[in-house]
């Protein structure tokens, strides 16, 4: 690991009555500033998956044209160790096709982990198929015959080629480790390991979060880039096995906020809470933010669900449908990125 991501940012010091001083100018300006200028996080789940192929270089690139926050996507790694973009922890028969064009017969695909990326490069996952519960529940999604299971690294360089269209569009990468089922992908600390790699020969360090549903991959984050923005992903399922909170037992906590401040500990960087939609309260919502953590829930795809979580306060959404949510970002007069530049 390079020194850029295993090495804390320190803080500059100052006086107190400088702090002091700042704090109030800060606060003051926000009680001013026109609610246009609040900052709403608009996240294109899978790039936006409700619109284009999910985790493929078309659909994050149609992402950035329409005009988003940040590119959410999930991440595993090869039979060589290639961090690869995809959010199955094995090929989807609902969406891959075989180099003669053939859809893969149901419950076939092969692990992720056991091929390596040229194999997996030979799959088409451009198009949903239309026979599918998945197709049929994303009918309007526009195919893109050719597309592959992109490496990070290729999305990392297709941003940068974007040049000032996508020059602080954010990424919010999550690792895909099911700890029930650990032999289906790499385990936490390679998979960390990869991943940050990748971030630091990148040079994304600043302008990307790491998100999870297995809490001991941000534990890793914490020790190894404590610097970088980790976000705590939960669901029902989830926060009633320890297995996923890297072994905090949920039912000893008063609140879900209050379970993540104790896994997230003191680790310097920020912090979100990102739970299921349908799990959040307006007392939820205040509770975390309180202690300091940003609320981006998952994923709300409803217009009426998204009106509902902004007049609660959550901090961004998720969504397979970023168009929909732009225009409801515009109708109450938030900031936004424009079409082709995202802003941070």
């Amino acid at each position: 690991m390079t020194a850029p991501l295993l090495r804390a940012h320190r803080l500059a010091s100052g006086t107190l009555a400088a702090c002091v001083a700042g704090a109030l100018f800060v606060a003051g300006c926000a009680a001013i500033l026109p609610r246009a200028k609040q900052h709403f996080d608009l996240q294109a789940h899978r790039g936006g998956r409700g619109l284009a192929p999910e985790n493929t270089l078309a659909a994050f690139s149609n992402a950035i044209d329409l005009g988003v926050n940040t590119l959410e996507l999930d991440i595993g790694l090869t039979a060589d160790g290639v961090v690869v973009i995809s959010h199955d922890t094995a090929l989807n028969p609902d969406h891959t096709r075989d180099a003669d064009g053939a859809w893969l017969p149901p419950k076939s695909g092969a692990a992720v982990r056991s091929l390596t990326l040229a194999q997996l490069q030979r799959y088409d996952v451009g198009r949903l198929n239309p026979a599918s519960n998945y197709g049929k529940q994303f009918a309007l999604q526009q195919p893109r015959d050719g597309e592959r299971i992109p490496t990070l690294a290729a999305l990392f360089e297709h941003v940068r080629a974007r040049g000032t269209a996508a020059a602080t569009v954010r990424f919010n990468i999550e690792t895909k480790i099911d700890p029930a089922k650990p032999d289906e992908t790499a385990a936490p600390e390679p998979m960390v390991r990869a991943l940050l790699a990748e971030i630091d020969k990148a040079q994304m360090g600043g302008r990307v979060t790491i998100q999870s549903f297995d809490w001991r991959t941000l534990a890793l984050v914490g020790q190894l880039a404590p610097q970088l923005p980790r976000a705590y992903l939960s669901s029902a399922r989830t926060l009633k096995d320890s297995r996923w909170t890297a072994g905090l037992d949920a039912a000893q906590f008063a609140s879900t906020p209050q379970l993540v401040k104790a896994a997230a500990g003191t680790a310097g960087g920020p912090v979100t809470w990102s739970p299921a939609y349908n799990d959040l309260t307006p007392a939820a919502i205040k509770e975390a933010q309180g202690l300091g953590f940003k609320v981006l829930p998952w994923t709300v795809n409803q217009r009426a669900d998204m009106l509902r979580l902004m007049d609660w306060g959550v901090d961004g959404i998720i969504t397979d449908y970023p168009d929909v949510l732009r225009d409801l970002v515009r109708e109450r007069g938030l900031s936004l990125p424009p079409p082709g530049k995202a802003a941070s």
